[in-house]
């Protein structure tokens, strides 16, 4: 038996299918927990005009993300596999860069996050595409959670949006 995942899955699902849906959820649970990270540090680290709009903006942000990775990593323990958490493991399995900004501007700091939910909601609709004919639960999931994030991705465009729609980039 693997020390990673169980004999089992989820009922109505083989554990085989239950197993690669739940490794599909790694990657995303290594990026919600890499962008509750980067949230956090932008919050710390954001300076300048419309300061604390974006410093309170951010809080919410990093709630919600916080708990998308618990639901993934929870809903990979159901269907029999060990959710990764390690940074280490985090660092090395990923696919994108770290956050280059330290203390920057709020505009600097917006355009960048920006990118982040771009790379993140691409991914999060891949995740998607990959479980729909297999596991519809975790469709949902992926779903509810990617609505979210596009909507927290809009309330940082509408600080970069000008009056006619176009987005400083």
């Amino acid at each position: 038996m693997s020390e990673k995942n169980a004999p089992f899955t989820v009922p109505g699902l083989s554990t085989e299918a239950g197993h690669q849906v739940g490794e599909v959820l790694q990657l995303r649970l290594h990026a919600l927990n890499d962008l509750h990270l980067t949230l956090k540090h932008a919050h710390w680290n954001v300076v300048g005009p419309n300061f604390i709009g974006v410093h309170e903006m951010l809080d919410p942000q990093i709630d919600l993300v916080r708990g998308y990775a618990d639901e993934l990593a929870e809903r990979m323990a159901a269907l029999g596999v060990s959710p990764n958490g390690t940074p280490g493991d985090l660092v090395a399995t990923r696919d994108w860069d770290d956050y280059k900004l330290g203390r920057a501007l709020v505009s600097e700091h917006l355009k960048a996050l920006d990118s982040v939910y771009t790379g993140l909601i691409e991914d999060h609709r891949v995740a998607m595409a990959k479980t729909r004919d297999i596991d519809p639960v975790t469709e949902d999931i992926l779903i509810g959670q990617t609505a979210e994030l596009e909507k927290f991705q809009w309330f940082i465009r509408a600080h970069l949006e000008n009056n006619e729609g176009v987005l400083d980039k």
